[in-house]
Protein backbone atom coordinates (compact mmCIF):
# COMPACT_ATOMS: atom_id res chain seq x y z
CA UNK A 1 0.00 0.00 0.00
CA UNK A 2 1.66 3.32 -1.16
CA UNK A 3 2.29 5.79 1.73
CA UNK A 4 0.69 9.57 1.65
CA UNK A 5 2.72 11.81 -0.47
CA UNK A 6 4.84 14.57 1.00
CA UNK A 7 3.21 16.81 -1.10
CA UNK A 8 1.52 17.31 -4.67
CA UNK A 9 2.02 19.63 -7.32
CA UNK A 10 -0.57 20.80 -10.33
CA UNK A 11 2.31 21.65 -13.11
CA UNK A 12 0.44 24.06 -15.92
CA UNK A 13 2.58 23.88 -19.32
CA UNK A 14 1.51 26.07 -22.49
CA UNK A 15 3.53 27.53 -25.78
CA UNK A 16 1.15 30.72 -25.91
CA UNK A 17 1.48 31.86 -29.52
CA UNK A 18 1.51 35.70 -27.98
CA UNK A 19 3.41 37.63 -31.41
CA UNK A 20 2.19 40.89 -31.15
CA UNK A 21 0.66 42.06 -34.06
CA UNK A 22 1.10 38.37 -36.12
CA UNK A 23 -0.75 36.12 -33.45
CA UNK A 24 -4.46 35.54 -34.08
CA UNK A 25 -6.62 36.64 -31.20
CA UNK A 26 -3.63 37.21 -29.30
CA UNK A 27 -5.58 39.35 -26.43
CA UNK A 28 -8.44 38.02 -26.07
CA UNK A 29 -6.16 34.80 -26.09
CA UNK A 30 -4.06 35.69 -22.81
CA UNK A 31 -7.32 36.44 -21.10
CA UNK A 32 -8.22 33.51 -21.51
CA UNK A 33 -4.89 32.37 -20.48
CA UNK A 34 -5.31 34.21 -17.66
CA UNK A 35 -8.67 32.94 -16.54
CA UNK A 36 -7.83 29.54 -16.08
CA UNK A 37 -4.72 30.31 -14.43
CA UNK A 38 -6.60 32.15 -11.82
CA UNK A 39 -9.58 29.66 -11.58
CA UNK A 40 -7.75 26.29 -11.11
CA UNK A 41 -5.19 27.51 -9.04
CA UNK A 42 -2.00 25.60 -10.06
CA UNK A 43 1.45 25.48 -7.63
CA UNK A 44 3.20 26.48 -11.38
CA UNK A 45 2.46 27.56 -14.54
CA UNK A 46 5.23 27.31 -17.57
CA UNK A 47 4.89 29.61 -20.22
CA UNK A 48 6.23 30.04 -23.77
CA UNK A 49 6.10 32.44 -26.68
CA UNK A 50 4.79 35.55 -24.41
CA UNK A 51 6.48 37.28 -26.70
CA UNK A 52 5.15 41.09 -25.35
CA UNK A 53 6.71 42.26 -21.94
CA UNK A 54 2.62 43.78 -21.61
CA UNK A 55 1.42 40.50 -22.37
CA UNK A 56 3.48 39.45 -19.36
CA UNK A 57 2.31 42.28 -16.99
CA UNK A 58 -1.28 42.24 -18.03
CA UNK A 59 -0.98 38.47 -16.52
CA UNK A 60 1.24 39.27 -13.72
CA UNK A 61 -1.36 42.06 -12.43
CA UNK A 62 -4.51 39.48 -12.56
CA UNK A 63 -2.71 36.97 -11.03
CA UNK A 64 -0.67 38.31 -8.23
CA UNK A 65 -3.47 36.76 -5.55
CA UNK A 66 -2.89 33.41 -6.64
CA UNK A 67 0.95 33.48 -7.93
CA UNK A 68 2.65 35.69 -5.56
CA UNK A 69 6.23 34.97 -7.35
CA UNK A 70 6.52 35.20 -11.08
CA UNK A 71 9.43 35.71 -13.26
CA UNK A 72 10.09 36.62 -16.84
CA UNK A 73 13.32 36.00 -18.48
CA UNK A 74 14.49 38.52 -21.03
CA UNK A 75 17.03 37.44 -23.99
CA UNK A 76 17.48 38.19 -27.47
CA UNK A 77 15.99 40.96 -29.48
CA UNK A 78 12.29 40.55 -29.08
CA UNK A 79 12.90 38.18 -25.92
CA UNK A 80 12.53 34.72 -24.90
CA UNK A 81 9.22 34.39 -24.43
CA UNK A 82 9.62 32.63 -21.31
CA UNK A 83 7.89 32.76 -17.68
CA UNK A 84 6.97 31.36 -14.96
CA UNK A 85 4.14 32.43 -12.55
CA UNK A 86 4.64 30.44 -9.07
CA UNK A 87 2.28 29.83 -5.60
CA UNK A 88 5.26 29.22 -3.91
CA UNK A 89 8.61 31.95 -3.50
CA UNK A 90 11.08 31.88 -5.93
CA UNK A 91 14.30 32.18 -4.49
CA UNK A 92 16.60 32.72 -7.36
CA UNK A 93 16.02 32.57 -10.98
CA UNK A 94 18.95 32.40 -13.82
CA UNK A 95 18.93 32.42 -17.58
CA UNK A 96 21.29 30.50 -19.95
CA UNK A 97 20.88 31.42 -23.84
CA UNK A 98 21.90 28.61 -26.10
CA UNK A 99 24.73 28.84 -28.11
CA UNK A 100 23.52 28.30 -31.66
CA UNK A 101 20.17 29.00 -32.33
CA UNK A 102 19.91 29.18 -36.41
CA UNK A 103 20.56 31.62 -38.66
CA UNK A 104 20.09 35.76 -38.75
CA UNK A 105 19.34 36.00 -42.36
CA UNK A 106 16.06 33.52 -42.38
CA UNK A 107 14.13 36.33 -41.36
CA UNK A 108 11.11 34.47 -42.10
CA UNK A 109 11.67 32.06 -39.43
CA UNK A 110 12.98 34.42 -36.57
CA UNK A 111 14.21 31.62 -34.25
CA UNK A 112 17.45 33.41 -34.13
CA UNK A 113 16.01 36.84 -32.90
CA UNK A 114 14.26 35.18 -30.10
CA UNK A 115 17.42 34.19 -28.19
CA UNK A 116 16.37 30.98 -27.66
CA UNK A 117 17.39 30.18 -23.71
CA UNK A 118 16.88 27.85 -21.13
CA UNK A 119 14.98 29.72 -17.46
CA UNK A 120 16.08 28.20 -14.18
CA UNK A 121 13.85 29.00 -10.75
CA UNK A 122 14.85 27.88 -7.39
CA UNK A 123 11.94 27.14 -5.11
CA UNK A 124 11.71 25.65 -1.57
CA UNK A 125 8.45 24.10 -0.73
CA UNK A 126 8.34 22.25 2.63
CA UNK A 127 11.84 21.85 2.73
CA UNK A 128 12.38 20.24 -0.31
CA UNK A 129 14.70 22.22 -3.20
CA UNK A 130 12.85 22.18 -6.50
CA UNK A 131 14.88 23.45 -9.49
CA UNK A 132 11.99 24.29 -11.93
CA UNK A 133 13.23 24.86 -15.53
CA UNK A 134 10.93 26.52 -18.46
CA UNK A 135 12.62 26.15 -22.21
CA UNK A 136 11.66 27.08 -26.07
CA UNK A 137 13.83 25.14 -28.69
CA UNK A 138 14.32 25.95 -32.18
CA UNK A 139 11.14 25.09 -34.20
CA UNK A 140 11.27 22.28 -36.80
CA UNK A 141 10.07 24.38 -40.25
CA UNK A 142 10.55 21.09 -42.56
CA UNK A 143 10.73 17.43 -41.44
CA UNK A 144 11.94 15.78 -44.27
CA UNK A 145 14.27 18.33 -44.95
CA UNK A 146 15.45 20.18 -41.50
CA UNK A 147 18.27 22.19 -41.74
CA UNK A 148 17.87 23.14 -37.65
CA UNK A 149 18.05 20.08 -36.67
CA UNK A 150 21.75 19.52 -35.92
CA UNK A 151 21.02 23.34 -33.88
CA UNK A 152 18.08 21.31 -32.52
CA UNK A 153 20.34 18.73 -30.99
CA UNK A 154 22.74 20.78 -29.65
CA UNK A 155 20.61 22.49 -27.87
CA UNK A 156 19.05 20.23 -26.17
CA UNK A 157 22.58 18.75 -25.49
CA UNK A 158 23.13 21.91 -23.74
CA UNK A 159 19.91 22.09 -21.85
CA UNK A 160 20.87 18.63 -20.41
CA UNK A 161 24.46 19.71 -19.58
CA UNK A 162 22.82 22.70 -17.91
CA UNK A 163 20.01 20.62 -15.55
CA UNK A 164 22.84 18.43 -14.46
CA UNK A 165 25.17 21.04 -13.67
CA UNK A 166 22.64 23.41 -11.74
CA UNK A 167 20.43 20.94 -10.59
CA UNK A 168 23.11 18.76 -8.49
CA UNK A 169 21.88 20.41 -4.88
CA UNK A 170 18.10 20.51 -5.55
CA UNK A 171 15.94 17.50 -4.29
CA UNK A 172 13.43 17.64 -7.62
CA UNK A 173 13.98 18.70 -10.86
CA UNK A 174 10.83 20.28 -13.53
CA UNK A 175 11.35 20.71 -16.75
CA UNK A 176 8.27 22.14 -18.98
CA UNK A 177 8.37 23.41 -22.32
CA UNK A 178 7.92 23.45 -26.38
CA UNK A 179 11.32 21.51 -27.35
CA UNK A 180 9.48 20.92 -30.96
CA UNK A 181 10.65 17.62 -31.28
CA UNK A 182 8.73 14.31 -31.72
CA UNK A 183 8.97 11.69 -28.66
CA UNK A 184 11.15 9.39 -30.88
CA UNK A 185 13.36 12.09 -31.67
CA UNK A 186 17.42 11.98 -30.65
CA UNK A 187 17.41 15.02 -29.14
CA UNK A 188 14.49 14.19 -26.70
CA UNK A 189 16.34 10.65 -26.21
CA UNK A 190 19.57 12.19 -25.65
CA UNK A 191 17.70 15.19 -22.94
CA UNK A 192 16.06 12.14 -21.09
CA UNK A 193 18.79 9.94 -21.26
CA UNK A 194 21.86 12.05 -20.07
CA UNK A 195 19.86 14.47 -17.47
CA UNK A 196 18.09 11.20 -16.25
CA UNK A 197 14.78 12.48 -16.91
CA UNK A 198 11.40 10.98 -16.44
CA UNK A 199 8.18 11.98 -19.29
CA UNK A 200 5.02 13.05 -17.46
CA UNK A 201 3.20 11.05 -20.32
CA UNK A 202 4.11 8.06 -20.41
CA UNK A 203 5.34 7.50 -16.32
CA UNK A 204 1.78 9.14 -15.29
CA UNK A 205 -0.66 6.40 -13.73
CA UNK A 206 -3.98 8.26 -15.91
CA UNK A 207 -3.82 9.81 -18.81
CA UNK A 208 -6.39 12.40 -19.87
CA UNK A 209 -7.08 14.56 -23.28
CA UNK A 210 -5.50 13.02 -26.40
CA UNK A 211 -4.57 9.29 -26.20
CA UNK A 212 -1.12 9.86 -27.43
CA UNK A 213 -0.42 12.94 -25.52
CA UNK A 214 -0.84 15.01 -28.62
CA UNK A 215 -0.21 19.23 -28.34
CA UNK A 216 -0.49 20.18 -32.26
CA UNK A 217 -3.90 18.71 -33.26
CA UNK A 218 -5.10 19.15 -36.35
CA UNK A 219 -8.70 20.23 -34.94
CA UNK A 220 -7.31 23.71 -33.67
CA UNK A 221 -8.30 26.61 -35.70
CA UNK A 222 -4.97 28.21 -35.47
CA UNK A 223 -2.90 24.94 -36.47
CA UNK A 224 -0.97 25.17 -39.59
CA UNK A 225 -2.88 22.51 -41.57
CA UNK A 226 -1.02 21.75 -44.05
CA UNK A 227 2.06 21.05 -41.46
CA UNK A 228 -0.49 18.23 -40.22
CA UNK A 229 -1.40 16.38 -43.52
CA UNK A 230 0.83 13.88 -42.56
CA UNK A 231 -0.04 13.75 -38.94
CA UNK A 232 -3.12 13.22 -38.73
CA UNK A 233 -3.48 11.97 -34.91
CA UNK A 234 -1.45 14.94 -33.73
CA UNK A 235 1.97 15.45 -32.59
CA UNK A 236 3.55 15.83 -29.21
CA UNK A 237 5.74 18.49 -28.79
CA UNK A 238 5.53 20.10 -25.33
CA UNK A 239 6.41 18.21 -22.54
CA UNK A 240 6.80 17.85 -18.75
CA UNK A 241 9.72 16.16 -17.29
CA UNK A 242 11.32 15.96 -13.93
CA UNK A 243 13.49 13.45 -11.60
CA UNK A 244 13.77 12.87 -8.17
CA UNK A 245 17.60 12.34 -6.07
CA UNK A 246 19.01 10.26 -3.36
CA UNK A 247 16.46 11.73 -0.99
CA UNK A 248 13.03 12.06 -2.77
CA UNK A 249 10.94 10.12 -5.24
CA UNK A 250 8.62 11.87 -7.56
CA UNK A 251 5.82 10.03 -10.09
CA UNK A 252 3.10 11.53 -11.79
CA UNK A 253 -0.49 10.51 -10.75
CA UNK A 254 -2.08 12.29 -13.90
CA UNK A 255 -1.07 13.59 -17.26
CA UNK A 256 -4.18 15.90 -18.74
CA UNK A 257 -4.19 18.10 -22.25
CA UNK A 258 -6.39 20.51 -23.79
CA UNK A 259 -7.76 19.04 -26.80
CA UNK A 260 -9.77 22.10 -28.79
CA UNK A 261 -11.52 25.29 -28.06
CA UNK A 262 -12.05 26.57 -24.44
CA UNK A 263 -15.70 25.57 -22.55
CA UNK A 264 -17.81 27.97 -23.13
CA UNK A 265 -15.82 29.75 -25.68
CA UNK A 266 -15.40 29.67 -30.15
CA UNK A 267 -11.53 29.42 -29.12
CA UNK A 268 -8.41 27.77 -28.31
CA UNK A 269 -6.02 28.92 -26.05
CA UNK A 270 -3.27 28.67 -28.52
CA UNK A 271 -2.11 27.07 -31.49
CA UNK A 272 -0.82 24.40 -28.94
CA UNK A 273 -2.49 22.02 -26.30
CA UNK A 274 -1.73 22.74 -22.68
CA UNK A 275 -0.35 20.04 -20.25
CA UNK A 276 -0.90 19.72 -17.10
CA UNK A 277 0.80 17.48 -14.92
CA UNK A 278 -0.14 16.31 -11.16
CA UNK A 279 2.57 15.24 -9.36
CA UNK A 280 3.61 13.76 -6.19
CA UNK A 281 6.40 13.77 -3.96
CA UNK A 282 7.72 11.32 -1.42
CA UNK A 283 10.30 10.47 0.80
CA UNK A 284 12.70 7.92 -0.45
CA UNK A 285 13.68 4.90 1.79
CA UNK A 286 17.16 4.87 3.12
CA UNK A 287 17.72 1.59 1.82
CA UNK A 288 16.70 2.60 -1.63
CA UNK A 289 18.54 5.89 -1.96
CA UNK A 290 20.02 6.27 -5.45
CA UNK A 291 23.64 6.54 -4.29
CA UNK A 292 24.75 5.04 -8.37
CA UNK A 293 23.05 6.06 -11.02
CA UNK A 294 22.54 2.82 -13.55
CA UNK A 295 24.56 4.03 -16.54
CA UNK A 296 22.15 2.76 -19.64
CA UNK A 297 24.25 1.17 -22.59
CA UNK A 298 21.51 2.31 -25.13
CA UNK A 299 22.46 5.61 -24.08
CA UNK A 300 25.90 5.32 -26.22
CA UNK A 301 23.97 4.62 -29.28
CA UNK A 302 21.89 7.75 -28.36
CA UNK A 303 25.12 9.84 -27.88
CA UNK A 304 26.50 8.42 -31.04
CA UNK A 305 23.47 9.05 -32.79
CA UNK A 306 23.69 13.08 -31.31
CA UNK A 307 26.80 13.55 -31.99
CA UNK A 308 26.76 12.41 -35.87
CA UNK A 309 23.92 15.19 -36.26
CA UNK A 310 26.44 17.66 -34.88
CA UNK A 311 28.91 16.42 -37.36
CA UNK A 312 26.21 16.46 -40.32
CA UNK A 313 25.56 20.54 -39.23
CA UNK A 314 29.64 21.01 -38.67
CA UNK A 315 30.04 20.26 -42.31
CA UNK A 316 27.00 22.35 -43.83
CA UNK A 317 28.65 25.29 -41.58
CA UNK A 318 32.23 25.14 -43.16
CA UNK A 319 30.76 24.91 -46.76
CA UNK A 320 28.18 27.97 -45.42
CA UNK A 321 31.60 29.83 -44.14
CA UNK A 322 33.63 29.09 -46.69
CA UNK A 323 30.97 30.24 -49.69
CA UNK A 324 31.06 33.43 -47.70
CA UNK A 325 34.88 33.52 -47.92
CA UNK A 326 35.03 33.08 -51.59
CA UNK A 327 32.30 35.48 -52.41
CA UNK A 328 34.16 38.24 -49.73
CA UNK A 329 37.21 37.90 -51.50
CA UNK A 330 35.31 38.41 -54.94
CA UNK A 331 34.03 41.71 -53.82
CA UNK A 332 37.13 42.74 -52.67
CA UNK A 333 38.80 41.90 -55.82
CA UNK A 334 36.31 43.65 -57.96
CA UNK A 335 36.45 46.79 -55.60
CA UNK A 336 40.27 46.82 -56.31
CA UNK A 337 39.65 46.42 -60.05
CA UNK A 338 37.78 49.38 -59.49
CA UNK A 339 40.23 51.16 -57.62
CA UNK A 340 42.89 50.45 -61.06
CA UNK A 341 40.49 51.40 -63.00
CA UNK A 342 39.65 54.74 -61.72
CA UNK A 343 42.94 55.93 -61.06
CA UNK A 344 43.98 55.05 -64.51
CA UNK A 345 41.47 56.84 -65.89
CA UNK A 346 42.14 59.59 -63.90
CA UNK A 347 45.83 59.77 -64.76
CA UNK A 348 46.49 57.81 -67.59
CA UNK A 349 45.69 59.11 -71.25
CA UNK A 350 44.23 55.67 -73.40
CA UNK A 351 41.29 54.59 -71.34
CA UNK A 352 38.01 55.99 -71.19
CA UNK A 353 36.29 56.15 -68.18
CA UNK A 354 33.07 54.62 -67.05
CA UNK A 355 29.52 56.38 -66.51
CA UNK A 356 30.02 58.09 -63.42
CA UNK A 357 26.53 56.47 -62.01
CA UNK A 358 27.15 52.98 -63.13
CA UNK A 359 30.63 52.83 -61.36
CA UNK A 360 29.73 54.29 -58.37
CA UNK A 361 26.87 51.76 -58.50
CA UNK A 362 29.00 48.74 -58.99
CA UNK A 363 31.20 49.99 -56.48
CA UNK A 364 28.51 50.54 -53.83
CA UNK A 365 27.50 47.05 -54.62
CA UNK A 366 30.62 45.62 -54.14
CA UNK A 367 31.18 47.34 -50.48
CA UNK A 368 27.58 45.65 -49.84
CA UNK A 369 28.81 42.62 -50.77
CA UNK A 370 31.89 42.49 -49.11
CA UNK A 371 30.32 43.49 -46.11
CA UNK A 372 27.69 41.44 -45.62
CA UNK A 373 29.84 38.51 -46.68
CA UNK A 374 32.27 39.25 -43.80
CA UNK A 375 29.62 39.25 -41.70
CA UNK A 376 28.21 35.91 -42.36
CA UNK A 377 32.09 34.87 -42.85
CA UNK A 378 32.27 35.61 -39.25
CA UNK A 379 29.24 34.51 -37.65
CA UNK A 380 29.51 30.85 -39.72
CA UNK A 381 32.88 30.68 -37.59
CA UNK A 382 31.56 30.78 -34.56
CA UNK A 383 28.80 28.50 -35.48
CA UNK A 384 31.47 26.05 -36.80
CA UNK A 385 33.81 26.88 -33.19
CA UNK A 386 30.63 25.91 -31.37
CA UNK A 387 29.78 22.53 -33.08
CA UNK A 388 33.32 21.35 -32.55
CA UNK A 389 32.91 22.14 -29.19
CA UNK A 390 30.09 20.29 -28.67
CA UNK A 391 31.36 17.37 -30.84
CA UNK A 392 34.09 17.30 -28.59
CA UNK A 393 32.05 17.54 -25.44
CA UNK A 394 29.84 14.59 -26.74
CA UNK A 395 33.63 12.81 -27.51
CA UNK A 396 34.60 13.38 -23.92
CA UNK A 397 30.99 12.09 -22.43
CA UNK A 398 31.02 8.78 -24.74
CA UNK A 399 34.59 8.11 -23.39
CA UNK A 400 33.24 8.78 -19.74
CA UNK A 401 30.17 6.38 -20.46
CA UNK A 402 32.20 3.48 -21.93
CA UNK A 403 34.81 3.71 -18.97
CA UNK A 404 31.52 3.71 -16.85
CA UNK A 405 30.22 0.19 -18.17
CA UNK A 406 33.26 -1.21 -18.90
CA UNK A 407 33.75 -0.75 -14.27
CA UNK A 408 30.55 -1.99 -13.69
Amino acid sequence: MDKDPLLQLRVFDLNCWALRYLSKLRQERIALIGDVLSQEGFDLALLQEVWSERDYWELKKKLSSCYPSSHYFKSGVIGSGLCIFSKHQILDTFLYQYSVNGYPYMLQHGDWFCGKSVGLVELKIQDIVFNVYVTHLHAEYCREKDAYLPHRVVQAWELGQFIQHTSKGADIVLLGGDLNMHPEDVGIRLLRGWAGLQDSFTAAEKVEGCEDGSTLLPANCFTNQKEMQFYPQGIRIDYILYKGSSQYKIRCNSHVTTTGTVPGKGIPYSDHEAVVAILSVEKREPDKALNHPIVEPMLVDILNEARMEVRVGLLSAERQRYSCGRMAVLALLLLLMQGTMGLTSMFGRTMQPFPKFSFSLLGLLAVVVLLISAVLYLFHTIEVKILQGTEEQMRVGLQSLHDKLNSG
